[in-house]
């Protein structure tokens, strides 16, 4: 019999860039626009108040710096903070990106490497803000 994969193992998480962007999505409450504080590849963090429950599937308005229109990406929220809850991160969300097509993929990638290459190297103890 073939080996299939084992798809219960986690995927290693792209590496984190700590940069705030605006984003703008939909809640129960309507249209939001909050701020994205680290973005990766593969997805973001969204500092907010009333985060959406896990396994909530949006549609997000993400602004790079210089793109001329908002990039629409899909995102699946895996993980919330709460207000109140003692965490080293902020009350928010993480949202991992879905069905990314290639162009949107490249243009975030992209973003994050240029930023990557233009921000000074993280010194031991310090973080990016």
């Amino acid at each position: 019999m073939a080996d299939s994969p084992d798809t219960s193992i986690p995927q290693p998480r792209a590496p984190r860039l700590e940069y705030e962007l605006p984003v703008a999505y939909r809640s129960v409450s309507g249209f939001v626009t909050d701020w994205a504080v680290n973005l990766s590849k593969g997805g973001l963090y969204i500092n907010t108040d009333k985060p959406l429950p896990v396994d909530t599937v949006v549609r997000l308005l993400v602004t790079l710096p210089g793109a001329h229109f908002p990039v629409e990406l899909k995102g699946r929220v895996t993980r919330t903070n709460a207000v109140g809850v003692p965490s080293p991160q902020s009350p928010g969300m993480a949202l991992e990106f879905l069905d990314v097509d290639d162009d949107k993929r490249s243009r975030i990638e992209e973003f994050v490497e240029r930023l990557r290459s233009e921000l000074p190297p993280d010194e031991p103890g310090a973080t990016r803000k």
